[in-house]
């Protein structure tokens, strides 16, 4: 057994132990292995231990490896900022974007989804904690937004991301994980229809999970430091 499957099985126990001190079901919580400034031998290994899911920061970078490993049945998802210049790489080659914070990068997105592929899976980018030089949107600003991007074609709405600072311990965590999932579920309750809660990475993951997290992302933990 490779290092990175001895890692993603270690990830997955971690998953397992805290779904469980949760009261939640193990099937319940998505591993998203975030390949960034690894190369296609690490996202290889990765698949070969049953990790169909990667995360992919850099856009070009992504492209690339989505292009080499075509032929692998792989979910991409684009985790990092998109400017506008990069909308159509992300429309063209991505299953999912999970920093969508702008109705007009949204737009342009749906614009720019080949009619022949599945819609373009989003997820509304969250800044929970009001940091200044965080990409996401305000809590109180999320609902108008996931209107407006719920009615575009060639997208699905799919939830709310969100990558707060560290915190200095599980409960302050806790507390920021669960801001979000207070407007995920204030959402649902508008209609909207969400089912993606994508929180928690690999020193927060149990905290995550704790708070209602549907999908954490896992670098450093799977394929070692950048």
């Amino acid at each position: 057994m490779t290092m990175i499957q001895t890692q993603i099985s270690a990830v997955r126990s971690r998953i397992d132990a805290a779904c469980q001190s949760a009261g939640r079901a193990s099937a319940a919580v998505t591993l998203l292995a975030v390949s960034k400034t690894f190369g296609i031998d690490a996202v290889t290994a990765a698949y070969a231990a049953g990790q169909t899911a990667f995360g992919e920061n850099y856009i070009q970078e992504g492209v690339q490896k989505i292009a080499a490993l075509r032929h692998l049945p792989i979910e991409w998802h684009c985790i990092g900022p998109i400017q506008s210049n990069k909308t159509r790489l992300v429309a063209e080659h991505f299953d999912w974007v999970q920093t969508v914070d702008r109705l007009k990068i949204a737009q342009r997105l749906s614009e720019q989804r080949p009619l022949g592929l599945a819609p373009l899976q989003v997820c509304i980018q969250v800044n929970v904690d009001g940091g200044v030089s965080k990409s996401g949107v305000a809590p109180q600003e999320v609902l108008a937004l996931a209107r407006a991007v719920s009615a575009l074609p060639h997208l699905r709405l799919r939830g709310l991301m969100s990558i707060p600072e560290p915190a200095p311990t599980f409960i302050a965590s806790c507390a920021l994980f669960k801001g979000v999932a207070a407007v995920f579920d204030q959402l649902n309750r508008e209609g909207i229809g969400l089912d993606t809660l994508s929180l928690g990475m690999s020193a927060d993951l149990e905290a995550a999970i704790s708070s209602g997290s549907t999908m954490v992302r896992v670098g450093s933990a799977i394929f070692g430091a950048r």
